[in-house]
Parts: structure tokens; sequence; C-alpha cells
């Protein structure tokens, strides 16, 4: 058995009972397996053999980032989700995502929740959000679309009715409020390309 497993008890696995229940019955639950795979992948490695069951387990136990991003994902279960939040797993008060589950690609990561939201109308999947990124509207004109395999770091700034392209990197402390192609790397407070389908450039988006 490995050492995530070892350290909790095995009788505290039945609080995790109820968000099994509500993920076997969730619309979404592709979606959650995939979130589930990434997580544990990023998080806890040497899990990745286990049941769903117990890496669920896990992910709520030991992550709080995660749980915001389960109860999003479920959607069902009125009752069972309000015990869960109240007094088993609490979410992240600080992690805001107000994007609808059904918009939102499978395997999305968030390292480091603190002070972060997400609105956007859609993003693609295996994506990754780092600490203090603000996605959202600005002067109500919209709010982002983000492609597949987008990685966001810290306290980068994506607002608008804009498009963010497949594989692009924002940089941290970055804001973009302009569309960003395919395959870019993106970086400052004007928004630098640095690279873009793997050669090296500089230019203005």
């Amino acid at each position: 058995m490995n050492a995530s497993v070892k350290k909790i008890n095995k009788l505290a696995l039945v609080i995790s009972i109820p968000a099994f229940i509500l993920y076997k019955g969730s619309r979404e639950r592709n979606k959650i397996d995939e979130d589930i795979n990434a997580w544990i992948e990023q998080n806890f490695p040497d899990c990745k053999n286990l049941s769903v069951f117990l890496k669920l387990h896990i992910l709520l136990f030991e992550v709080k980032e995660f749980r915001n991003l389960f109860y999003m994902r479920i959607g069902r279960g009125k009752i069972l989700k309000k015990i869960l939040k109240t007094f088993i797993y609490a979410p992240m008060d600080s992690l805001y995502l107000n994007t609808e589950s059904s918009k939102i690609g499978g395997g999305l990561y968030i390292q480091h929740g603190f002070s972060t939201i997400v609105i956007a109308k859609s993003i693609g999947k295996n994506c990754w959000i780092n600490q203090q990124v603000t996605i959202g509207w600005i002067d109500g004109r919209g709010c982002p679309e983000i492609g597949n395999n987008v990685h966001i770091y810290s306290g980068a700034v994506v607002v608008g009715n804009i498009k963010i392209g497949n594989n692009v990197v924002i940089g941290a402390n970055t804001t973009v409020t302009k569309d960003v192609a395919d395959n870019c790397t993106v970086v400052g407070s004007h928004a630098l390309i640095i690279e873009r389908n793997g050669k090296k450039v500089k230019e203005l988006l």
C-alpha cells in the first residue's frame, strides 16, 4: 500500500461514501474521471492504480481546490451536496468557479486556487490554472473562450469577449484582453508573444 493511503484511517473512508454516490449519479462522470486522473497525476502519482473511490477520497480529503471543482461538476443531489460542503469537505472559500460544468472540458487542474476567479464562456480539456488568476468579464462585453491544453500562471488576468487558442501558455502576471492564436506563449503586462509554433518571436498581442 502506498504512503498516501497508509496515512488515511480506514474508518475515514466512510465519510466519502456520499461523495461517491454523487459521483456515480453525475451526468459529468466522464469529466470527473478525467479531473481525478489529472489531479492524482500532479499530487499523488503513486496512487494512479488505486480504485476511483480511493482516488476520489484522497483528493477530497487532502485537496480543497479539488472540492470546488467536484461540487461544480456533480450538479445534482442538493441535500447530499450540502451535507458534504457544510459538515465534511468544506470548499476553498477564495476559489470561485462560475462557469457551467458542461462548458468545461475534463482534466481541469487548479494549482493553489487562492484568490482565483474563473468566469469563462467555455474552457477546453486539460487546462491548468494557478493562484490569483482572474478569468472573467470586462465592461459587460463578455468573457473568454479558452481552448485545450492552456496553462495560465499565477496572477494572470484574462478578460473580455476573447478567444484563447489551444496549447497556449499565459505567463505570470500577464494581462490578456485580445485573442491569442494556437501554440503561443504570452508574457508581460502588455501581453508580449515570445513564442509561436515553437519559434522564438517578440510581438505585441
